[in-house]
């Protein structure tokens, strides 16, 4: 099933700037469509408890909230010439839990498309993609701030473990897998005992032409999948997101938070 209907967070970040750039890229390309959301939670919802906050208060923060929203709809409205997307481009805003309401508005989509977390995020309008792509059901791809769409790079990369969320990943990004036409399959140390022969014959039969580079179990699995961005830079590194629990993971530090943290391309993350 090809491409066609694109879902972009968009919360006037620079990295959510760079994710609707990217939409807007592989739209044109496949003729799809675009909608972007600003996902944003109300002040009343976040200050439910607090019933000491005198009115006049409230009334500042709504304001604060009015002005947030209206200045990323003149952002939307600035770059909406640029993105060259006529009709196929759309604007909405929800109010709600933003990754909530993220979530459950990916699943209407093919995809949603997402600008990586920033620490100068607004709280009203910030998002968490990794809980994003827990929670929706839906391939969601990340844009690191500063991303050129229009880059060129020479292949994608997928991380292969034989894992369930790996199997989901590869699943979720098999169209522009096969739109790239070559990928790099990075498996780190231990793995599923299926051959991975069976994988490369896989791609091959959906006409992409695949490479196999294993990497030692001595190699920590994050480090080796950014190094490898860092050296050859691909289109696209594909990512099953939260093999085991995402407690697990935010408590140790785990494999998805550390290459979201650090990767300067897109990754697709499923779960």
């Amino acid at each position: 099933m090809p491409v066609m209907n694109l879902a972009v967070a968009f919360n006037g970040s620079d990295a959510s700037i760079s994710a609707l750039r990217y939409a807007a890229s592989l739209a044109k390309a496949r003729g799809a469509h675009v909608t972007a959301i600003l996902a944003h939670a109300a002040h009343e919802a976040i200050d439910r408890r607090s019933r000491w906050i005198p009115d006049e208060a409230r009334a500042l923060l709504e304001a604060a909230n009015t002005e947030i929203v209206a200045q990323v709809k003149r952002q939307f409205d600035d770059l909406r010439p640029s993105l060259d997307l006529g009709d196929a481009l759309d604007f909405r805003d929800e109010v709600g839990r933003v990754d909530t309401v993220l979530a459950e508005g990916a699943r209407y989509y093919d995809m949603l498309i997402v600008g990586a977390r920033s620490d100068s995020d607004d709280a009203h309008v910030t998002h968490h993609p990794d809980r994003i792509a827990l929670l929706s059901g839906r391939p969601v791809i990340v844009l690191p701030a500063g991303y050129d769409a229009g880059a060129r790079h020479s292949h994608a990369a997928l991380a292969w473990d034989g894992g369930r969320a790996a199997a989901r990943a590869l699943s979720d990004s098999l169209r522009l897998l096969e739109a790239e036409g070559r990928v790099s399959v990075l498996t780190v140390g231990k793995r599923q005992s299926w051959p991975i022969e069976d994988l490369m014959a896989h791609l091959h039969r959906h006409g992409v032409e695949a490479t196999h580079e294993d990497f030692p179990v001595t190699h920590p699995v994050a480090s080796t999948l950014l190094s490898y961005c860092d050296r050859h830079d691909p289109s696209l590194l594909v990512l099953g997101a939260y093999e085991h629990s995402k407690f697990r993971e935010d408590f140790l530090g785990g494999v998805t938070a550390e290459v979201l943290e650090n990767i300067k391309i897109p990754v697709l993350l499923s779960h």
